[in-house]
C-alpha cells in the first residue's frame, strides 16, 4: 500500500477457529495481532487501524456475547477493551470498534487510559447502518449471522436523525474519529455529520459498493475507472476526510496518471 502513496490500511481478521466468546479477537497471536507486528516492522511509517469486533470470531456471526438469542451488551463491553488493548499492545496506531454497543467507545477508551495508551485515537463506526451492502464481506470471513440479525444494535436505514444522536454519543464517550458506514447509501448522512462536528470524518465505501462497480464494468455496463472516481468524488464531496475503500490501490493508480 505505502508504494502507491497510501497513508494507512484497516486490519480484520479470520481466525483459523471460532468460538461463542470469539477468543481469536483478543489473543495476543490473533490474525490481527500478528499482521499488525509484521507490518509496523516491514512499514513503520504506514498508519495501521485495527477493526475492533467480535463478529468475523464467534461461530453464531453476532458482533457480541449471546445469551439465548439476545446480545449481553455489557459482557461484550469486556470483550471489546481487551481486543483493543492487544491490538495497540501489538502496535496498531488507532483502534476502530464497529461492534456498535452501547457506551463501547467510553468503555475502551477509559481501559486504554488506564493501560497508559492515552494517546491512542479511537475511530468509532459511529453511524453503522443495518444494510445490504455487507454481502461480499460477510460472505468472505463467513460472519454472517447464524440466527436473527444485527438489526437490534445496527441502525434503521430510514432513519438519518438517530445517526447524529450515535455521533454525538461517541465523540462524548471520547472519540477522535467518527465513521458513517457504508457511505453511497448514506451520502445525506455523511453530509448532516459533516454539519454537525469539526471532528475527522471518516466514510466507509463498503464491499457491496465496490462489488456493484465491478460486476457492472465486468459485464460492460459503465466504464470501471470512471464510476470508481465519480463514486468516491460523491462521498469526498459530501464531507468526508477519510474514506475507507476496497479500491484504494485501484484508485491511486488513476489519480497518479491524472484521473480519465
Amino acid at each position: 500500500m505505502a508504494d502507491y502513496g497510501i497513508p494507512a490500511v484497516l486490519l480484520f481478521g479470520l481466525p483459523e477457529a471460532k468460538d461463542p466468546l470469539g477468543q481469536e479477537a483478543y489473543s495476543p497471536t490473533g490474525a490481527v495481532q500478528q499482521a499488525v507486528r509484521a507490518l509496523k516492522q516491514a512499514v513503520p511509517a504506514l498508519v495501521v487501524i485495527t477493526d475492533v469486533c467480535l463478529c468475523e470470531y464467534t461461530d453464531h456471526g453476532h458482533c457480541g456475547v449471546v445469551q439465548g438469542e439476545h446480545i449481553d451488551n455489557d459482557l461484550t463491553l469486556d470483550l471489546l477493551q481487551r481486543t483493543a488493548l492487544s491490538h495497540v499492545e501489538a502496535g496498531a496506531d488507532i483502534v476502530a470498534p464497529s461492534d456498535m454497543m452501547d457506551g463501547r467507545i467510553g468503555a475502551i477508551r477509559a481501559f486504554l487510559d488506564d493501560k497508559g495508551y492515552h494517546t491512542t485515537p479511537i475511530m468509532a463506526y459511529a453511524s453503522k447502518y443495518a444494510s445490504s451492502f455487507y454481502g461480499p464481506f460477510r460472505e468472505a470471513v463467513r460472519s454472517a449471522p447464524q440466527f436473527g440479525d444485527r438489526r437490534s444494535y445496527q441502525m434503521d436505514p430510514a432513519n438519518a436523525r438517530e445517526a447524529l444522536r450515535e455521533v454525538h454519543l461517541d465523540i462524548e464517550e471520547g472519540a477522535d474519529i467518527v465513521m458513517v458506514k457504508p457511505a453511497l447509501p448514506y451520502l445525506d448522512v455523511i453530509a448532516r455529520v459533516r454539519q454537525s462536528t469539526d471532528l475527522p470524518l471518516a466514510a466507509y465505501n463498503v464491499s457491496g459498493e465496490y462489488a456493484m462497480i465491478k460486476a457492472a464494468a465486468r459485464l460492460g455496463w459503465l466504464d470501471e475507472e470512471r464510476a470508481m472516481l465519480e463514486a468516491l468524488t460523491r462521498i469526498k464531496r459530501a464531507g468526508a476526510d477519510i474514506i475507507i475503500t476496497y479500491f484504494a490501490k485501484d484508485a491511486a493508480r488513476s489519480l497518479v496518471r491524472g484521473g480519465v
